[in-house]
């Protein structure tokens, strides 16, 4: 017997359609369900619903339904927790969710008879420092990344200040709408909407980018996967947002230091992913 989440799109007819069958096919399994409390809500199921501290909790595996966007959501509940990430793809051609909707029960079958491959993806740990804090302390914050941590400006009208060290050597300071630094994995998100180059997931390294600088140097750094980056706020706040979530705000004075995650978010494979593929049926790259 195992423990599945599903986490779902909460507007997407289609996602809550999927996840009603998907239970149904689960129970009659003899297996166990888990969802968000909003996503049992938004399923019509709450007799599954858990708190965000109890669903990975033994789990054994998650389910997505949705897009991209849903599978970050997932990464944040369940990856430092080890557990494996099914996406199903309900939106536009997806990154990360390229599991067909109609395939979704022939997966779980396999999955569960344990016929499956694991890809992992590289993590970004990003740790708060506020100003004046102890110096060897705890941080403040620490929380993970699937594609980026961006400092960006809190209000249209103003730029952000932020000075960066890379492996304790100082590098420059930036002025700009904000600075973002992404894996591998979210090269093809925001900083690459930004103007940064696409990478390999399969490459370990940091991609710090500049949004709109105000500065002759606007080109993106890729750092290795070994070196630390900090980022400390030099002047008016700022946000600090990452993969799409508003986590807190940096003062004058607070820093973040990011650096590859002690683990990775693992994603079912039953196969090769087509990275290049997906890039190429992305961008409408012709084969000749």
């Amino acid at each position: 017997m195992a423990t599945v989440a599903l986490i779902v799109h909460e507007h997407r007819t289609e996602a809550a359609e999927r996840a009603r069958h998907a239970i149904g096919w689960l129970l009659q399994h003899g297996h166990q369900v888990r969802l968000p409390t909003a996503d049992a809500a938004t399923v019509g199921r709450p007799e599954h619903a858990v708190g965000p501290g109890e669903l990975a909790d033994g789990l054994d595996l998650a389910v997505t339904l949705g897009g991209d966007g849903t599978i970050l959501r997932a990464v944040s509940l369940v990856s430092r927790a080890g557990v494996p990430l099914l996406g199903v793809n309900l939106g536009r051609l997806g990154y990360l969710a390229d599991l067909e909707p109609e395939g979704l029960t022939d997966a779980l079958e396999r999955v569960l008879a344990g016929n499956y491959a694991i890809e992992a993806r590289m993590m970004l740990s990003v740790v708060v420092h506020r100003a004046g804090g102890p110096a060897g302390g705890p941080p403040d914050l620490d929380v993970w990344a699937l594609n980026e941590a961006v400092i960006e400006r809190p209000a249209a009208g103003h730029t952000v200040h932020v000075a960066v060290q890379v492996e304790g050597r100082f590098w420059t300071t930036y002025a700009a709408d904000g600075l973002i630094v992404a894996t591998p994995t979210g090269s093809t998100a925001y900083a690459f909407s930004a103007g940064g180059p696409i990478v390999s997931p399969n490459v370990r390294a940091l991609l710090m980018t500049p949004v709109s600088a105000h500065m002759s140097f606007d080109r993106s750094l890729v750092v290795d996967a070994a070196d630390s980056v900090r980022i400390e706020v030099t002047d008016r706040p700022a946000a600090l947002v990452i993969d799409g979530r508003e986590i807190c705000v940096l003062e004058r004075g607070d820093a973040i230091v990011c650096t590859e995650a002690p683990g990775s978010a693992r994603f079912v494979a039953f196969g090769t992913r087509d990275f290049y593929g997906v890039l190429k049926a992305k961008f409408g790259v012709a084969d000749r």
